[in-house]
């Protein structure tokens, strides 16, 4: 019997501790995985509560045929879903210029190349969120958190090509809309 469900099984029976060690071993994990989906510290951070709150309700469902982590990913995944589609959108730092007619100021008095940094980061970011949520995730999953093909198909639950061809137009859809991105914005 593996650790996790050791863990989950002591959890059904009672043993709320268990459960935490559950939270402690993936919590990191996972708010990485879903900042790099939802692109902000603090939706990342309510995706991972939320999903830790909804797995241990429903822990009873969890039925061992994949990994924890990977039917936790799961739930992770259909709650940011589901908050994107209700979220309003947020002022960029061009919508800021454009509103006010001043640069953002930079924090903590940092440089300039930081804040050019940032803003760089920041149109990968808003680049990803053009991406449909699907090819988003196949990204992430690949690219950021070094999923091998097979694992991807095992955590979204479909076949290995249909995530290859997933993959491959997610990557063209990002080359265009950062291409986009630096013609309307050059540096």
């Amino acid at each position: 019997m593996n650790e996790d469900v050791r863990l989950i099984d002591e959890a059904l029976a009672g043993n709320t501790k268990s459960f935490g060690e559950l939270v402690r071993k993936y919590q990191n994990r996972l708010f990485n995985t879903m900042f790099h989906v939802v692109g902000s510290r603090e939706e990342a951070e309510d995706v991972v509560q939320d999903a830790f709150v909804q797995a241990f309700v429903k822990l009873g469902s969890f039925q061992g045929a994949s990994a924890f982590y990977t039917w936790l990913y799961r739930i992770a995944f259909n709650l940011s879903v589901s908050r994107r589609r209700r979220k309003r959108p947020e002022l960029s730092i061009d919508a800021v210029r454009e509103t006010t007619g001043n640069d953002p100021l930079a924090e903590n008095g940092y440089p300039a190349e930081l804040m050019e940094r940032k803003e760089s980061i920041e149109q990968v970011r808003r680049a990803l969120e053009t991406l449909q949520e699907d090819h988003r995730a196949i990204l992430v999953l690949r690219e950021i958190e070094g999923y091998c093909y097979e694992e991807i198909s095992h955590i979204l639950d479909m076949p290995i090509g249909t995530v290859r061809s997933r993959l491959h137009r997610a990557r063209l859809q990002l080359r265009e809309e950062l291409e986009e991105t630096l013609k309307t914005h050059p540096k």
